[in-house]
């Protein structure tokens, strides 16, 4: 029972690292804070934000970022400003506007935060790529 109980313990500690700054405080799925996860594979950001700002893929999968906004953006994974918790986010990188790019592939199910590198504490540029 003690193994059981350590892979747990290291699969939540791994978890933990894959959200971006937070208050800490929980909330529920679909309040304003924690948007309900969308299946899609395409991420819009605009002068308004990520849109949406959750989703969910498939293990396997790319996302593709789509500058929309009249300025650049640069897209990397939690946690600022080192990166690197989700290597296949940290593709995307500088977006032009107007520019579109993909992810690397994810292979590993689990929740990666990513946010905007130049911008880490504007919530409406962060988000999550849930992989399952």
């Amino acid at each position: 029972m003690p193994y059981y109980t350590a892979v747990l313990a290291l699969a939540a500690l791994a978890l933990s690292g894959c959200g971006g700054s937070d208050s800490g405080t929980p909330t529920s799925p679909g309040s304003p804070s924690n948007p309900t996860p969308v299946p899609t594979t395409t991420v819009t950001i605009t002068t308004a934000g990520v849109n949406p700002q959750v989703i969910t893929v498939a293990v396997g999968s790319r996302v593709t970022f789509i500058n929309n906004d009249s300025r650049a953006h640069e897209m990397n994974s939690d946690p600022h400003p080192t990166h690197g918790d989700c290597p296949a986010m940290d593709d995307v990188g500088f977006l032009a506007p107007g520019q579109t790019k993909l992810t690397g592939t994810f292979t590993v199910a689990r929740t990666c935060g990513y946010h905007d590198h130049n911008m880490p504490d504007t919530r409406s540029l962060q988000g999550q790529i849930i992989v399952q």
